[in-house]
């Protein structure tokens, strides 16, 4: 199998970049790899924060470890549903996550419930909780849209743009991802047929650079509870949004062709909105008593 990935109009090739690590006969995936990396910076980056804001760090930190739990296990639930046509038939795959396969919306949902429980069992504002967790969570985002890269998964539509990724069709993780249009584009390199599309992945983890930077700007400037993680929400909601629109993969409600995680993405910026009318007007009668 080739694989090779190559992004022609920035005269970057990459050879053989691989999709796991092989010690002795244990193979473990770049996917994981990435994932794990990216939880472990997320939790550093929130003990770090729960310190600075004068907060008992292994509070937060058991709330944490348990949001990221179940924050996984809503992942795959929310893949594994709206792909049960696959699962259905192929039941031993479910808690296969070798080759991908986690819906962000299911975690980020699970995780919501689980820290709201976790916070009120360890007496910890959970709005507060939330402000100061949202940059670890975006770490963990932009390290893990980078597994996509490693498995030749979550791209776009094709594109002859800047930033063009070009992908073996034999090393694609889901041939049913490969559309039409780039087969019809589809270019012969040393014999093997490449797709060229939009590398979706790398927009979503450049977009969650740039919500982070601007949360990390904003952090000192907090007015009332819950403001950096409604900022997060409508941001992540709306590139989300828009980002999705260019994917080829995209999990549809029924056979209606509707994006679900378009839904959930309006859904997100209508409920950042909502929430932080009402803590900005909770905080002015508030401060009115």
């Amino acid at each position: 199998m080739n694989y090779n990935i190559n992004f022609p109009n920035l005269n970057i090739h990459l050879d053989h970049v691989g999709q796991e690590i092989s010690i002795g006969s244990f193979s473990i995936a770049y996917y994981g790899i990435v994932i794990a990396l990216g939880m472990v910076l997320a939790i550093m980056c929130i003990i770090y924060r729960a310190k600075r804001c004068g907060d008992n760090d292994e509070d937060f930190l058991d709330v944490t470890i348990w949001t990221i739990i179940f924050g996984v296990i809503g992942a795959r639930l929310y893949y594994v549903i709206f792909s049960w046509d696959y699962y259905s038939q192929n039941l031993a795959d479910i808690i296969n996550l070798r080759n991908g396969g986690l819906g962000i919306y299911g975690g980020i949902l699970a995780g919501i419930i689980a820290a709201y429980i976790g916070c009120k069992k360890k007496n910890i504002r959970f709005l507060h909780f939330a402000d100061v967790v949202i940059p670890g969570v975006l770490i963990g985002q932009i390290m893990g849209r980078w597994g996509n890269f490693f498995n030749r998964e979550a791209f776009g539509q094709y594109t002859d743009g800047l930033f063009a990724m070009q992908l073996p069709v034999n090393a694609v993780r889901s041939r049913s991802d490969i559309t039409v249009e780039m087969l019809a584009h589809a270019a012969s390199i040393n014999g093997d047929s490449y797709i060229q599309v939009h590398p979706t992945f790398l927009y979503e983890s450049c977009f969650n650079i740039a919500v982070l930077i601007l949360i990390l700007f904003l952090s000192k400037r907090v007015k009332f509870d819950g403001e950096l993680f409604f900022i997060y929400m409508f941001m992540y909601g709306a590139g989300r949004f828009f980002i999705e629109g260019l994917r080829t993969d995209q999990l549809t409600i029924g056979a209606t062709g509707i994006a679900i995680s378009q839904v959930v993405a309006v859904a997100m910026m209508v409920a950042a909105i909502t929430l932080s009318a009402y803590q900005i007007k909770l905080k002015n009668k508030q401060n009115r008593h």
